[in-house]
């Protein structure tokens, strides 16, 4: 029994001591590559084991011809053991060069997914969350260059509209100021067309602060447990008026006892900005009919017109900031009323969208009921 204990704790001595010997040179080579550090490894274990057999063998007292054997049985097995597990170990090295490779491409047009599956799960979900990442950042990418895109068409078109009424109001004043009109009549006109470039200024203003604030996301929104009816009937008759005014019937449609959890003011706001745009852009003696109905937990605020359509083109990119699209049905300043509607629906946690129907489009804003 003794014996037994005594060849244990040589082969553990040996075991432990070929690893302490090893630390300080895997310290040493701390940033060298995978395959250094697999061939360190692998010459430690197998040392470890060789060394553990010859000390044991050597201490049974052998004769110097089995000793001979046995350490040449080690050094061999050694030998092609760490070979072999080596060799094994090459396609981990060759998979951790080629993510290395991979990483330093990500979010390039010249990055590739891994032609074959790397040989251990752990280094297969590394490849599958670079392919996922590198995905993720094509995504912000083009969305940074559309950003980007909408941001410069958003200041030339903000610059234009801000020049027209300024000119006009410079003409004006150079005009009175020169005394180039002087009976009352034609200085009161050129008085209200001061007044009117004023109020267009000022509206063009409060439109971009309204847009920077929503997407700064400093919009708080107040929400309210309030009946779909009573959001309608608000904008109906705030409405009503100017759409008289043009000759345009204005009817409004919901159910009494359908409610919705939401800012009124804002949600007021973006109902009023669509039946205003479905006013100006419906013909005398046609029709804007806003609806209300609650389906499946959803709400469907919808305004319907006689506009004549919007051509396919502009459709998917009537939301985006500063976009006009076709001249003829864009008045001086849009471009940012449609934006800020769809920022204020997605505060609420729903979605707007538009689509032709015969004579003209509607758009629909889903929002969530009250809970």
């Amino acid at each position: 029994m003794g014996a037994k204990l005594e060849i244990a704790a040589i082969a553990l001595t040996c075991s432990i001591a070929a690893p302490a010997i090893a630390a300080p040179v895997l310290h040493r080579f701390r940033r060298a590559s995978l395959g250094v550090w697999g061939a360190v490894v692998i010459a430690v274990g197998v040392i470890g084991m060789a060394a553990g057999v010859a000390v044991t063998a050597r201490m049974m007292f052998l004769s110097n011809h089995d000793l001979d054997v046995v350490l040449l049985v080690v050094a061999v097995s050694g030998t092609v053991t760490a070979l072999m597990i080596f060799w094994l170990g090459l396609p981990v090295a060759r998979a951790s060069f080629a993510l290395t490779e991979a990483a330093g491409r990500l979010g390039d047009t010249t990055y590739r997914p891994l032609a074959t599956e790397p040989p251990s799960a752990e280094l297969a979900a590394i490849s599958r969350a670079l392919d996922a990442t590198h995905a993720r950042l094509l995504t912000a990418t083009e969305r940074e260059r559309a950003l980007e895109a909408s941001r410069r068409e958003l200041v030339s078109w903000v610059s234009h509209d801000l020049r027209t009424p300024i000119a006009g109001i410079r003409a004006v004043a150079e005009a009175l100021v020169d005394g180039v009109v002087d009976d009352p009549e034609t200085v009161a006109a050129y008085h209200r067309t001061m007044v009117a470039n004023s109020e267009r200024l000022t509206t063009l203003i409060d439109e971009l602060f309204e847009l920077s604030r929503l997407h700064s996301g400093a919009l708080e929104l107040s929400l309210e447990n309030v009946r779909v009816a009573d959001v309608v009937s608000d904008v109906i008759s705030t409405a009503d008026p100017i759409a008289r005014a043009k000759g345009v019937r204005l009817t409004g449609r919901a159910d009494e006892t359908d409610r919705f959890e939401v800012d009124v003011v804002e949600v007021g706001r973006v109902l009023t900005n669509l039946v205003a745009n479905a006013i100006r852009h419906t013909p005398s003696d046609g029709t804007v009919a806003v609806a209300a109905t609650v389906v499946d937990g959803r709400a469907e605020l919808s305004v319907s017109d006689a506009c004549g359509g919007i051509p396919a083109a502009d459709l998917g990119r009537l939301f985006d900031t500063g976009y006009r699209g076709e001249r003829a049905r864009t008045p001086p300043g849009a471009g940012i009323g449609l934006a800020i509607v769809r920022a204020v629906v997605e505060a609420h946690g729903g979605e707007v969208s538009v689509h032709n129907i015969t004579g003209g489009c509607r758009f629909v804003v889903g929002l969530p009921v009250a809970s």
